[in-house]
């Protein structure tokens, strides 16, 4: 007698799934990496903005801020402005990549993004 397999088609058809879902995050994740993201700091003195791959694309300072006596305030707001542009950005692909997964955590996924 040979053993019956309940729905042996449900694997394959799993697979599909799987296979569509990282196709999908794959694009998710590069049109995220395309996107910019700005933020400023200092009531709008210094403005950042970045790329979904933390690359710094622009760097936007009122001349007003820019003291030759107090150049620790600008690199304090240099700082504050790049590092929420780079939090925005992970917010991002965060929230794309929830979506996708339903905010499951799968296994060789996290390293995706």
């Amino acid at each position: 007698m040979k053993a019956r397999i309940p729905n042996a088609n449900q694997g394959g058809n799993m697979m599909q799934k799987l296979q569509k879902m990282q196709e999908e995050m794959a694009k998710t994740q590069s049109a995220v990496e395309e996107s910019e993201f700005s933020a400023s700091a200092g009531g709008g003195a210094v403005e950042v903005s970045v790329s979904g791959k933390h690359e710094i694309k622009s760097i936007k300072m009122n001349p007003e801020v820019v003291d030759p006596e107090d150049i620790d305030m600008l690199e304090d707001l240099l700082l504050a402005a790049l590092n929420e542009a780079m939090r925005k950005a992970d917010e991002k692909m965060d929230s794309e990549m929830g979506k996708l997964t339903g905010g499951l955590n799968i296994p060789g996924m996290g390293g995706m993004f």
